[in-house]
C-alpha cells in the first residue's frame, strides 16, 4: 500500500472512431476484461470505467462509445456520452486505427476503412473546435512499416491537437505500457478514488448484460445487425451463495428472433452457456442464467433500458 500523501489520481478519456480498439485498450491497460470486445463497431453503450494502477496513481478510464455520424437516438445518445466523458477527464486520448487510416486513403481501403478516416476527421475538427488538448495513440501498428507510421504521425500532429504521440497495439500490448506511465504522470495529486484491487465501476447487473450482448454479436454477427439489445431484468442473491439472474435479449423485428434462437434453440443455449461461464468466473460464483427472445421494435426508445446504461434519453 502507498503512502497516501504520494497518491494521485483522475480520469482518463478514450475516445476515438467506432472500432478503433478503444475496449481492447480499457481492458490491457486493467488487465482484466472491462469492456467487451467483439467485431462490431459501436459496441461500447456506455463510459465503461476500468481502474489502471500504474506505482502510486490511480488511473480511472472512461471507454467511451465510438463518436460517429448519429443516426437514430440510441446514436445520438452514445456520441454525446462519449464527449461528455472526454470534457469530464483530467486527459483524454484519441485512439485511432492506423491500419484503417492509411488503408482509406489507397485503392484497398473498404468502406469501412473509409468511414473510420471520416470518423477520425470528425473528432478532430471537434477538438479544434474546443482547443482540448489530448494524447494521439495510433493503435493496430502491427506488421506497418516505421516511415509509414511516422509519416501518418507527422500530418495528424500538425494538426496541433495533439501534444504527444504513442504507437501501440493494444492487442498485444506494444507501447501501452509507456501510455499508461503517461496517463499515470497526468493524474492530479490526491487519494486513490477505488479500492487498491477493484478494476471497475460498473453495476453488476449492466456488466451481466453487457457480457450476454456480447455473446449475442460474437455467435450471430453476420446476420444481426445493430438490433439488439440485453436488459437484465432479475438479480438474486441465494441463500446457496450462487446468483440467479435472469435477462431479456430484446431484438427489433419478428424475424431476427429466430436468429438468436437458433434451430432447435441451440444458438441461445450457446449464448446463455458462453455468458454463464464468463460470469462464474468474474462474480466468483455459481450463477444460473435464464435468457428470454423477445421482440420490441421500440426497445430503442425505452427510458429504461437509456437509465440502465446511463444514458441520457432526452439529448
Amino acid at each position: 500500500m502507498t503512502d497516501i500523501e504520494n497518491q494521485r489520481a483522475g480520469f482518463a478519456a478514450i475516445i476515438g472512431a467506432p472500432n478503433a480498439g478503444k475496449s481492447t485498450l480499457v481492458n490491457r491497460l486493467t488487465g482484466s476484461k472491462v469492456s467487451i470486445v467483439t467485431q462490431k463497431v459501436q459496441t461500447t453503450r456506455f463510459p465503461v470505467r476500468g481502474i489502471a494502477m500504474e506505482g502510486d496513481a490511480q488511473i480511472v478510464l472512461v471507454d467511451t462509445p465510438g463518436i460517429f455520424t448519429p443516426r437514430r437516438r440510441l446514436d445520438r445518445a452514445m456520441v454525446a456520452s462519449a464527449w461528455g466523458g472526454a470534457e469530464d477527464a483530467d486527459v483524454v486520448v484519441h485512439l485511432i486505427d492506423a491500419q484503417s487510416h492509411i488503408a482509406s486513403e489507397g485503392r484497398e481501403g473498404t468502406a469501412a476503412d473509409r468511414r473510420s478516416a471520416e470518423d477520425t476527421e470528425t473528432i478532430i475538427a471537434n477538438l479544434q473546435a474546443t482547443g482540448t488538448k489530448v494524447i494521439l495513440a495510433l493503435n493496430k501498428i502491427d506488421g506497418m512499416r516505421r516511415d509509414t507510421l511516422l509519416a501518418l504521425s507527422q500530418t495528424l500532429f500538425e494538426t496541433g491537437v495533439y501534444e504527444e504521440v504513442y504507437m501501440i497495439s493494444a492487442a498485444n500490448g506494444d507501447g501501452v505500457e509507456d501510455l499508461k506511465q503517461r496517463l499515470a504522470r497526468s493524474m492530479p495529486k490526491g487519494p486513490w478514488l477505488y479500492p487498491e484491487d477493484q478494476a471497475a465501476d460498473v453495476p453488476v447487473r449492466v456488466l451481466a448484460a453487457e457480457i450476454t450482448r456480447e455473446k449475442v454479436y460474437l455467435r450471430v454477427h453476420e446476420e444481426l445487425p445493430y438490433s439488439a439489445a440485453v436488459e437484465t431484468t432479475s438479480f438474486e442473491d441465494r441463500a446457496d451463495g450462487s446468483a440467479r439472474i435472469e435477462q431479456t435479449i430484446y431484438v427489433e423485428r419478428e424475424s431476427q428472433r429466430p436468429i438468436v434462437l437458433g434451430k432447435g434453440g441451440q444458438t441461445l443455449k450457446w449464448i446463455g452457456q458462453k455468458a454463464r461461464e464468463e460470469l462464474n468466473e468474474i462474480l466468483g460464483r455459481p450463477v444460473h442464467l435464464f435468457l428470454t427472445v423477445k421482440v420490441d421494435p421500440k426497445w430503442q426508445d425505452s427510458r429504461a433500458l437509456y437509465a440502465q446504461f446511463g444514458l441520457d434519453f432526452d439529448v
